[in-house]
């Protein structure tokens, strides 16, 4: 197969929560401009991204959403259940761990850890913060495949180090900073203040456009 494009990869998963809708309204069956459609993207590109991976749907008939559904979420690594650490127990790790849709798509938070002595012992949940020095032995215990990096960017790339160690396979990173793992690691980064500095150039180039003022003088 050839290299497929993260951002192939992420319109997978924007027509697996298109799906998902379609399944929960009963939907039997829906054609390629309609899933384009409510994906935002044209009719050729959905024909492009599904035939990477094979052949589901009839000329004239469109795609079964059953089917569909469940052939993009085998694709995307959604058939099975992935065991997950999270580290940083603190206001966006204990977001994390709420966030139900992780659980719902196949990922089960199975250990927490914090460096705080203070938040280790304590409940979070149905689990027991963990502190760091336990990180590698609960990590073998329960099978860990992936893990959550919610801590201060200071530690970071030191617990991506221990992740690598330990022989987690991905890297799920919020902290605000570029981490560097081996090639055999899968990482993915989200930073939040860099999305939201994307959006406030936009509108602010937006704004200054509506007054006819050039904001970067050609020098």
């Amino acid at each position: 197969m050839e290299h497929i494009s993260d951002s192939t990869v992420r319109r997978l998963s924007n027509y697996l929560r298109v799906l998902d809708e379609l399944d929960r309204e009963a939907e039997g069956l829906v054609s390629s401009q309609r899933l384009a459609e409510k994906s935002g993207v044209t009719p050729a590109q959905v024909r492009k991204d599904l035939s990477y991976f094979g052949s589901f749907g009839r000329r004239g008939l469109g795609y079964s959403v059953a089917h569909l559904k469940g052939e993009v979420r085998a694709i995307l690594g959604l058939d099975r259940r992935w065991r997950v650490a999270l580290v940083g127990a603190g206001n966006i790790g204990s977001a994390l761990y709420a966030y139900k849709e992780f659980a719902r798509q196949g990922f089960d938070i199975v250990a927490v850890f914090d460096d705080d002595k203070t938040r280790a012992g304590q409940p979070l949940g149905e689990l027991v913060i963990q502190p760091m020095a336990d990180f590698e032995r609960v990590c073998r215990e329960r099978g860990v495949e992936i893990g959550v990096i919610a801590t201060p960017a200071r530690d970071s790339q030191q617990i991506a180090d221990l992740m690598v160690r330990v022989g987690l396979r991905g890297i799920l990173n919020f902290a605000p900073r570029k981490l560097f793992v081996p090639p055999a690691v899968a990482l993915r980064t989200v930073n939040m203040a860099i999305e939201l500095e994307s959006l406030s150039f936009t509108l602010a180039q937006a704004e200054h456009a509506r007054h006819g003022r050039r904001r970067f003088p050609v020098g």
